[in-house]
């Protein structure tokens, strides 16, 4: 059989393969719940085992990670190759097992939906002030970090391989046209120094976050908003111009699929200095402009906005800029900001 038909079989097995894979872990529902697809005790993984859903699916809402049963074997075996994996889930499948038991009601199943996890990471935060998150953006030139949409952690889990660590970090909030939390953005941060924490990916999204963001100050009705990548871009913009508000939607791809608030009157796409960023810059303001208001892109004269705040200062960074706005635009009041409703 071939890696898909191994699937296919382990995924008739899924209670027994996990129970001999991950051993550490437990039945709850239609789910075998567990720490990582590394075997640890824990909660964050959840294995499906009996539809509705592809029995055999994973995915550990602490990393992002996801896969299947042979991905499982895979690593639990320390395979080099998938080939490796494919002769022990042939040994395995070999070994008579015994029928699953049927899958309980299920009301009792637990939630995948990582929003569940994102909103219960927010809540377990505090505020931002005098924290190593704010020492993290004033190091970048933001010196102004106040938002409702901004929160630190003091020790947010951090897996790397087999290793769990914890790191201070900043989260951010990204929500909905009516501010429902639907996904936060984590920086982990370096525990001494005002910077990024030295591991392989020191930013990760977790939750739903296509078509949002994570928004500073609101726009007014018929105003201006600015839509960048990341929050260090956008607050760069704002540090600028102060009252302006900005959305970050956290990749070039989510700013390409950034839904605009229905009001705007001119919406500025801030794109950052490279390919990606550039195309999906131009796909949000010709689908704005065909449906919105219309949309202006502007592009840093470095790598991105940070990179122009930090080596132009916020002047000649306003300067750039403030020529697309109405000439109150940068002094006008903004709608107070909210801070982002947690609950479904």
């Amino acid at each position: 059989m071939n890696a898909s038909e191994i699937s296919r079989a382990l995924a008739s097995h899924a209670e027994a393969v996990c129970r001999h894979y991950l051993p550490n872990g437990r039945k709850q529902g239609r789910y075998w719940i567990c720490g990582s697809v590394r075997g640890e005790p824990g909660q964050s993984m959840h294995v499906r085992l009996a539809p509705p859903g592809q029995p055999g699916k994973w995915t550990d809402q602490a990393t992002d990670e996801h896969g299947d049963l042979l991905d499982i074997i895979r690593t639990r075996t320390n395979a080099s190759e998938l080939r490796d994996a494919i002769v022990e889930a042939h040994r395995f499948l070999s070994v008579p097992v015994r029928p699953q038991s049927a899958p309980t009601h299920r009301h009792n199943s637990p939630t995948r939906d990582t929003r569940d996890s994102a909103r219960r990471i927010w809540r377990q935060c505090r505020q931002i002030d005098d924290s190593p998150a704010s020492a993290y953006l004033q190091a970048r030139g933001i010196p102004f970090c106040q938002y409702p949409s901004l929160r630190f952690h003091p020790g947010l889990y951090y897996r790397d391989g087999s290793a769990l660590y914890r790191f201070p970090a900043m989260v951010a909030a990204a929500v909905d046209q009516a501010g429902k939390l639907t996904g936060i953005h984590r920086t982990w941060l370096h525990p001494r120094d005002p910077d990024k924490a030295p591991v392989s990916r020191p930013r990760k999204a977790l939750g739903h976050l296509r078509r949002y963001a994570v928004r500073f100050n609101r726009p007014r009705p018929g105003g201006v908003l600015v839509a960048g990548e990341g929050i260090e871009t956008v607050l760069s913009i704002v540090t600028a111009i102060p009252r302006l508000p900005v959305a970050a939607t956290l990749s070039a791809s989510h700013l390409a699929a950034f839904d605009p608030p229905p009001d705007l009157g001119l919406l500025i796409v801030a794109t950052d200095n490279e390919p990606d960023g550039r195309t999906a810059a131009a796909r949000l303001a010709k689908r704005c402009a065909a449906t919105i208001c219309p949309a202006r892109i502007i592009e840093p004269v470095h790598g991105d906005f940070n990179d122009d705040l930090r080596d132009l200062g916020p002047e000649a960074l306003a300067r750039s800029i403030e020529p697309l706005l109405d000439p109150d635009e940068a002094g006008a009041p903004h709608h107070a900001d909210t801070p982002p409703r947690a609950t479904a």
